[in-house]
């Protein structure tokens, strides 16, 4: 998992768990110098947020709700704009806006939904990175804090942190100390473990690699063949024609002799002499060129899984825990986008989450249905986790089993 690049713009923002930190802190600017309409804050409650306006001079300008208003908000979400400043994001919850983070909000949440609160913190200057970790925590319940501070930003970050906030680049340092990956929202803190051993999981992965080989040959040569051929080519010929016909009698100049008197005439006709003479009638080339084709090749490979054998009352902690860390920001995101408004903390049911995922990815689990293993799941919860009972953690296991992320 990788850490957030702690690029800097002009605006601090600070996360607080307490929003009685959020009101000691916005004091402390103020007494520091920074003026009222530099400061801004977002808060799931409303009267929490109206409560710290009223009390440090933070207004949350009219122009707000008015801007959301005919931006669009109120013809896509209708009853959701609450009063001035106030906008109702669904899936997530109403939200307070108050300073410039009204502003900035009202022209966010166009369209309403999801990302309107990253998009406003984006539209204050804050990297797109970090605008997503706020809006995460700002989902969780969080109050946000931000400053305009301009070249002051030092000034603020430590004012905003020595009342309690914390903020991307702190996260980035405490991991860089204890070096432990950052999470992208706002779980609760893990300890840190130390391995004492270290066992190796391997498998055989397929690789495919591609030779020529010749795999034919073709040749091109030529046959002689004889065949019949009929040529109609016209002719003439002469033809004899003898024709007689009466005439008037008349005296001969010549009596009747012993022999008689005969006509020749040669008769001629056209006859046809073949000969032959040789001529190209087709060209054939030869030549080659490459095909691109797909082949599905398969093979048997072999990995190594972990067993895990437990003697004794032993509460064994999740066997992957940075696949947990991953795979929990897809259940937290999830879990947030149902019950977000419910009033409950994802804290609260963390840990059946975290332990449907561990269970599901145990070698004698893997791939059996959920009805199959759940006598199994719950006689071994009731076992390692007495303090909470099966009927409240088992919906959050269910859903991790039967809902798996990406890790």
């Amino acid at each position: 998992m990788t850490m957030f690049a702690t690029t800097r713009g002009s605006t601090v923002v600070g996360v607080f768990d307490d929003r009685e930190d959020a009101h000691e802190a916005i004091e402390a600017l103020k007494d520091d110098g920074f003026t009222a309409d530099s400061i801004s804050i977002l808060s799931p409650d409303k009267l929490a947020t109206q409560e710290i306006a009223e009390d440090t001079g933070t207004h949350a300008g009219a122009g707000a709700a008015t801007g959301a208003v005919t931006g669009g908000i109120l013809g896509s979400l209708g009853g959701w704009l609450v009063g001035i400043g106030a906008l109702a994001i669904p899936g997530v919850g109403p939200f307070i806006a108050a300073g410039a983070f009204a502003t900035a909000l009202g022209g966010a949440a166009i369209g309403a939904g999801v990302g309107a609160i990253a998009g406003a913190l984006m539209g204050m200057g804050v990297p797109e990175e970090h605008a997503s970790y706020y809006e995460g925590e700002a989902k969780a319940g969080k109050t946000l804090v931000t400053v305009r501070a301009g070249d002051r930003y030092d000034d603020a970050q430590s004012i905003l942190r020595d009342h309690g906030a914390d903020d991307v680049e702190s996260r980035n340092s405490a991991a860089q100390t204890t070096g432990n990956p950052v999470l992208q929202t706002g779980s609760s803190a893990r300890p840190t473990r130390e391995a004492e051993g270290t066992l190796q999981l391997r498998e055989e992965e397929l690789v495919a690699n591609k030779q020529r080989v010749e795999t034919g040959e073709v040749r091109v040569g030529k046959d002689i063949v004889s065949e019949e051929r009929t040529l109609e080519v016209p002719v003439t010929r002469d033809e004899v024609v003898i024709e007689r016909h009466p005439v008037d009698r008349r005296p001969s100049d010549s009596p009747i002799g012993d022999r008689g008197q005969s006509i020749e005439l040669p008769v001629r006709e056209e006859r046809v002499e073949l000969e032959k003479r040789t001529v190209v009638y087709e060209e054939v080339g030869v030549g080659k060129h490459e095909l691109k084709d797909t082949e599905h090749v398969s093979g048997t490979v072999r990995r190594e899984e972990a067993r895990v054998e437990r003697d004794g009352d032993v509460n064994m902690a999740s066997a992957d825990a940075a696949g947990w860390e991953q795979a929990m920001l897809g259940y937290r995101q999830r879990w947030q986008e149902r019950y977000g408004t419910s009033g409950n903390r994802w804290e609260d049911v963390e840990p059946g989450y975290q332990y449907g995922f561990d269970m599901r990815n145990q070698s004698q689990y893997r791939g059996r249905a959920w009805s199959d293993v759940e006598p199994e799941v719950r006689r071994d919860w009731n076992q390692h986790s007495p303090t909470m009972p099966w009927e409240r953690a088992k919906e959050s296991v269910r859903e991790a089993w039967e809902n798996t992320t990406e890790r």
